[in-house]
């Protein structure tokens, strides 16, 4: 079966990249070595799955959800012994090759309305993070998302998921993908972001996750307020006056300031503080 008779369809948030630059730099992100084994979500009709197939990657393992897709991709690439191809959601299927084996790195085109739920399942959440974590996730998303992602602390788009993604990876841009580059062209901009998970040992431990969890959630409820005023609710003012002050932070400053390490080091002081209290 060709893909001469398919359309994309708006339902699956079908946009396919055709750029070839942009192409080309999202295989150049990945540094795939002959050791890698790779994700890709959302091949479409295959020009990504091509140039990872022509790498020295070791396998290519696609999920797709599209069923006239997985029939046109199966078609294309029978000759190629590295590649495999699963038909489903990527947020329910097993994400393991057909040996049972994990990739090594993701490389995917994320479609707009599941870029939450998509990051959670391959990066986990800042309590319950993937471990082991992927080496390597090259994404393309919408650029408003990429920008929250890699934002530092005082931008406007520094938020919540800032501060979990920043803990969790090492975030960095690719590069800038207009509508142009896709068919049919998208109403919004995206770009390619690269992440590098980082091993456990580099993460804070859970019980810190936890907290931090906790304290983004009250705080960024209120992003346009100081958090004397929204971290007060839960903590007698005097003590926390002493815990941020350790931390570095300002009880003057609005949560989009304080940067990540610094919310690990206040949830690390509360932890203490909430254990002393409780010893006999």
């Amino acid at each position: 079966m060709s893909f001469g008779g398919h359309s994309p369809r708006k339902r699956f948030g079908q946009h396919w990249l055709r750029d070839e630059r942009v192409l080309d730099q999202i295989l150049d992100a990945s540094e795939l070595g002959s050791d890698d084994r790779v994700l890709e979500v959302g091949p479409g009709r295959g020009a990504l799955t091509q140039r990872l197939l022509a790498s020295t990657a070791a396998a290519v393992h696609a999920v797709e959800l599209d069923r006239d897709l997985v029939a046109g991709l199966q078609d294309r690439f029978a000759d190629s012994p590295q590649f495999s191809l699963r038909e489903g959601d990527v947020l329910e299927v097993p994400l393991t090759l057909p040996d049972g084996q994990r990739a090594t790195k993701v490389v995917a085109n994320i479609p707009y309305n599941i870029t939450g739920p998509l990051l959670e399942r391959l990066i986990g959440r800042l309590d319950q993070p993937i471990d082991p974590p992927y080496q390597r996730l090259v994404l393309l998303v919408q650029k408003e998302v990429a920008e929250r992602i890699r934002a530092r602390p005082g931008a406007s788009s520094f938020s919540a998921l800032s501060v979990r993604m920043q803990l969790l990876a090492h975030c960095s841009s690719v590069c800038s993908v207009p509508p142009r580059c896709f068919q049919p062209p998208p109403k919004v901009h995206s770009e390619v972001i690269r992440l590098d998970p980082l091993p456990q040992e580099q993460r804070p431990d859970p019980l810190t996750c936890c907290r931090v969890e906790r304290l983004l959630k009250q705080a960024f409820l209120a992003r346009r307020k100081m958090l004397r005023n929204t971290l007060s609710v839960s903590q007698p003012l005097c003590e926390l006056e002493e815990i941020t002050l350790k931390a570095g932070i300002d009880l003057r400053q609005r949560p989009q300031e304080v940067a990540p390490n610094a919310w690990v080091k206040l949830a690390r002081g509360l932890n203490q503080a909430d254990s002393a209290a409780s010893s006999p």
